[in-house]
């Protein structure tokens, strides 16, 4: 597994922990740090910081543009209340959103990468659905696959 992946899927856990957290805003930045340690024991990673410090990145990106990001899902899921959505799959599709609004990665990787990681946590479907409201993203702020 890449690098970067294991930095999305911690992210991931992170963030998906936070749906459970009572943590305020301004608590948030720390609450994941302390949980990033969590998912850090010993030196069980190589490149430990590498990935440490991209996990960190995307979750600074989502809990920041938090409110952009939701609406930007939420203009894409027509049949489907945001708040409604499985917690896993919102989890996803908030990074991979934020990746797609504020990186340079190619759109193609990130919902690649999202839609594997989806098939790993998820159900068989949330990779298809994750697909499309990613897809629509990408087209609609011209970042095309």
């Amino acid at each position: 597994m890449g690098m970067r992946r294991k930095g999305r899927e911690i992210a991931l856990k992170v963030l998906y922990s936070l749906e459970y957290s009572e943590s305020q805003e301004n608590e948030k930045m720390q609450y994941f740090k302390e949980k990033l340690e969590e998912l850090f024991p010993a030196d069980e990673y190589e490149n430990k910081e590498v990935i440490r410090d991209f996990s960190v990145s995307l979750l600074q990106i989502v809990i920041e543009n938090a409110d952009q990001i939701d609406a930007k899902i939420a203009n894409h899921t027509a049949n489907w209340s945001f708040d409604n959505l499985a917690k896993l799959d919102r989890a996803i599709l908030r990074i991979a959103t934020a990746e797609l609004l504020f990186t340079e990665t190619a759109p193609a990787i990130i919902i690649n990468e999202a839609i594997e990681i989806a098939k790993k946590y998820c159900t068989e479907k949330s990779g298809k659905f994750i697909n499309g409201i990613l897809d629509a993203i990408s087209k609609e702020i011209g970042k095309e696959k």
